[in-house]
């Protein structure tokens, strides 16, 4: 039985909401509940869930982070599925029907993520090659940067109970060090049809807040290495990929004089070498 609990984490995104909102309302299939987890809002976001949206159920937390905000959304959950949907973002109306189709002729897998199209300010853009998406044993693939996006993720709920769920140490990067943990062990069935819009160029995205996204990145790799998880070949991959990231860092930290940032990630490599 496919019964999906769509997880919505919000902060300062009253009319941005509202759209995603409309989006999930407007899926084909029939059967979800929808949980949106407020991290904090300060603006008209709780008013604006109770005159719109008062079947929707609606949490609000003090300011954790959007981690914590998806794990109190999965500890909630009365879904054997889980999907995710950041609040910033939309779903095409098919997008839930043609995972679930999917994952029903494909029951053997517990991970489902589509295609996106992508709007930067109002106009659509191209996704660069480094961008592309696939299917299968992707654990290599997900080393680069995030390949799944966490608004077309399908998932089931075990998944969470093998490899944990967000964390919310991370304040950002936390999905590519989910995916990490979940591709390591799980394949994943991949929609090549666009199935979600992400928009983006607005001042609130996490890549504007914090620069230097890559040492998150480092600090997940360096986490899954240091774990149970990897066979020896992923286990190589990963290495190569920390001490890349790690010597970019450091040369980048060289040229700015910041000697402290040079000697951390030297210890790193040192490490692994």
């Amino acid at each position: 039985m496919f019964f999906v609990t769509v997880i919505v984490p919000t902060f300062n995104r009253c009319s941005l909401l509202k759209r995603a909102l409309e989006s999930i309302l407007q899926q084909t299939v029939g059967k979800y509940e929808i949980i949106v987890v407020d991290d904090g809002s300060t603006d008209q976001t709780a008013e604006m869930m109770r005159m719109c949206y008062p079947q929707i159920k609606y949490l609000y937390q003090s300011n954790q982070g959007v981690s914590s905000a998806r794990n109190k959304g999965i500890a909630l959950a009365n879904g054997n599925w889980l999907a995710f949907l950041d609040s910033d973002d939309t779903w095409l109306p098919h997008k839930l029907e043609s995972q679930i189709k999917l994952l029903q002729s494909m029951p053997d897998y517990k991970i489902c993520h589509t295609e996106e199209r992508w709007v930067r300010k109002g106009v659509r853009v191209n996704q660069m090659n480094k961008h592309k998406k696939s299917g299968g044993w992707i654990f290599r693939q997900c080393l680069p940067l995030c390949a799944m996006s966490p608004s077309s993720i399908l998932i089931h709920r075990s998944v969470f109970d093998a490899v944990g769920e967000f964390d919310p140490t991370l304040p950002a990067c936390e999905d590519y060090d989910l995916w990490l943990r979940i591709t390591a062990r799980y394949p994943v069935l991949y929609i090549e049809e666009p199935q979600i819009i992400k928009y983006g160029g607005h001042e609130d995205q996490l890549s504007k807040k914090y620069w230097g996204m890559d040492r998150f990145r480092i600090q997940a790799l360096e986490k899954i290495i240091a774990g149970n998880e990897l066979g020896e070949e992923d286990k190589h991959h990963a290495i190569k990929m920390l001490l890349k990231k790690c010597t970019i860092f450091q040369q980048g930290a060289l040229k700015r004089g910041k000697m402290d940032v040079v000697q951390h990630y030297q210890k790193i490599i040192d490490g692994h070498q």
